[in-house]
Protein backbone atom coordinates (compact mmCIF):
# COMPACT_ATOMS: atom_id res chain seq x y z
CA UNK A 1 0.00 0.00 0.00
CA UNK A 2 1.26 3.77 -0.19
CA UNK A 3 0.51 6.51 1.68
CA UNK A 4 0.44 10.07 0.34
CA UNK A 5 0.39 12.87 2.52
CA UNK A 6 -0.16 16.62 1.19
CA UNK A 7 1.10 19.59 3.11
CA UNK A 8 1.25 23.51 2.66
CA UNK A 9 -2.46 24.73 2.27
CA UNK A 10 -3.50 27.60 3.67
CA UNK A 11 -4.87 30.75 3.59
CA UNK A 12 -3.17 33.62 1.31
CA UNK A 13 -4.63 36.92 -0.41
CA UNK A 14 -4.56 37.02 -4.58
CA UNK A 15 -1.30 37.54 -5.71
CA UNK A 16 0.49 35.57 -3.14
CA UNK A 17 2.19 32.04 -3.29
CA UNK A 18 1.97 28.73 -1.54
CA UNK A 19 4.18 25.64 -2.17
CA UNK A 20 2.12 22.25 -1.76
CA UNK A 21 4.03 19.14 -0.80
CA UNK A 22 3.31 15.86 -0.97
CA UNK A 23 5.18 12.68 0.79
CA UNK A 24 5.09 8.79 -0.74
CA UNK A 25 5.71 6.51 1.58
CA UNK A 26 4.89 2.18 1.52
CA UNK A 27 5.65 0.21 -1.76
CA UNK A 28 8.01 1.60 -3.72
CA UNK A 29 7.11 1.44 -7.88
CA UNK A 30 10.67 1.06 -10.03
CA UNK A 31 8.85 4.31 -11.49
CA UNK A 32 5.73 6.56 -10.83
CA UNK A 33 4.32 9.40 -12.14
CA UNK A 34 2.74 12.09 -9.86
CA UNK A 35 -0.15 14.44 -10.22
CA UNK A 36 -1.44 17.44 -8.46
CA UNK A 37 -5.64 17.68 -8.82
CA UNK A 38 -7.72 20.23 -6.91
CA UNK A 39 -11.44 20.02 -6.19
CA UNK A 40 -14.23 22.23 -5.03
CA UNK A 41 -18.01 21.34 -3.37
CA UNK A 42 -20.18 20.23 -6.18
CA UNK A 43 -17.73 19.57 -8.72
CA UNK A 44 -15.32 17.02 -9.96
CA UNK A 45 -12.32 16.33 -9.23
CA UNK A 46 -10.21 18.85 -11.79
CA UNK A 47 -6.73 18.38 -13.16
CA UNK A 48 -4.22 20.93 -11.93
CA UNK A 49 -0.41 19.16 -13.12
CA UNK A 50 1.36 15.88 -13.90
CA UNK A 51 5.07 15.00 -13.85
CA UNK A 52 6.79 11.89 -14.66
CA UNK A 53 9.31 9.95 -13.10
CA UNK A 54 12.59 11.73 -14.04
CA UNK A 55 10.62 14.73 -13.58
CA UNK A 56 11.82 15.73 -17.38
CA UNK A 57 8.44 15.99 -18.37
CA UNK A 58 5.19 18.01 -17.13
CA UNK A 59 2.09 18.80 -17.74
CA UNK A 60 -0.66 21.80 -16.88
CA UNK A 61 -3.68 22.73 -16.92
CA UNK A 62 -4.35 25.98 -19.45
CA UNK A 63 -5.59 27.39 -16.78
CA UNK A 64 -2.51 27.25 -14.02
CA UNK A 65 0.01 27.10 -16.94
CA UNK A 66 2.48 29.69 -16.35
CA UNK A 67 1.38 30.10 -13.01
CA UNK A 68 2.14 26.82 -10.93
CA UNK A 69 5.15 24.71 -11.27
CA UNK A 70 5.13 21.20 -10.03
CA UNK A 71 8.61 19.43 -9.52
CA UNK A 72 9.33 16.37 -7.57
CA UNK A 73 12.68 14.90 -5.31
CA UNK A 74 12.39 11.55 -5.66
CA UNK A 75 15.00 10.91 -3.07
CA UNK A 76 13.02 12.33 -0.55
CA UNK A 77 9.59 10.51 -2.35
CA UNK A 78 7.92 14.20 -2.90
CA UNK A 79 6.36 16.06 -5.34
CA UNK A 80 5.99 19.84 -4.47
CA UNK A 81 3.68 22.06 -6.45
CA UNK A 82 4.47 25.89 -6.31
CA UNK A 83 1.58 27.75 -7.14
CA UNK A 84 2.46 31.60 -7.75
CA UNK A 85 -0.23 34.81 -8.63
CA UNK A 86 -2.92 32.88 -7.00
CA UNK A 87 -6.43 34.15 -7.84
CA UNK A 88 -9.71 33.21 -5.44
CA UNK A 89 -10.86 30.43 -7.73
CA UNK A 90 -7.40 28.61 -7.00
CA UNK A 91 -9.38 28.07 -3.69
CA UNK A 92 -10.00 24.54 -3.30
CA UNK A 93 -9.11 21.06 -2.12
CA UNK A 94 -5.82 20.10 -3.49
CA UNK A 95 -5.00 16.38 -3.87
CA UNK A 96 -1.70 14.88 -5.09
CA UNK A 97 -1.92 11.28 -6.75
CA UNK A 98 0.13 8.38 -7.73
CA UNK A 99 0.26 6.59 -10.88
CA UNK A 100 2.43 3.49 -11.66
CA UNK A 101 3.34 4.51 -15.38
CA UNK A 102 3.16 7.71 -17.04
CA UNK A 103 1.72 10.79 -16.27
CA UNK A 104 -1.88 11.25 -17.36
CA UNK A 105 -4.46 14.16 -16.75
CA UNK A 106 -7.53 12.00 -15.99
CA UNK A 107 -8.07 11.59 -12.24
CA UNK A 108 -9.37 7.90 -12.68
CA UNK A 109 -6.14 6.97 -14.44
CA UNK A 110 -4.27 6.94 -10.82
CA UNK A 111 -4.10 4.78 -8.38
CA UNK A 112 -3.34 6.29 -5.20
CA UNK A 113 -4.58 9.38 -3.43
CA UNK A 114 -3.84 11.64 -0.43
CA UNK A 115 -6.10 12.78 1.72
CA UNK A 116 -6.02 16.64 0.44
CA UNK A 117 -4.86 20.01 1.48
CA UNK A 118 -7.56 23.12 1.42
CA UNK A 119 -6.19 26.11 -0.24
CA UNK A 120 -8.06 29.19 0.51
CA UNK A 121 -7.25 32.49 -2.55
CA UNK A 122 -9.29 35.61 -0.63
CA UNK A 123 -10.08 38.44 -2.43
Amino acid sequence: QVQLVESGGGLVQAGGSLRLSCAASGRTFSSYAMGWFRQTPGKEREFVAAITWSGGSTYYADSVKGRFTITRDNAKNTVYLQMNSLIPEATAVYYCALRVGGMHYRATMYDYWGQGTQVTVSS
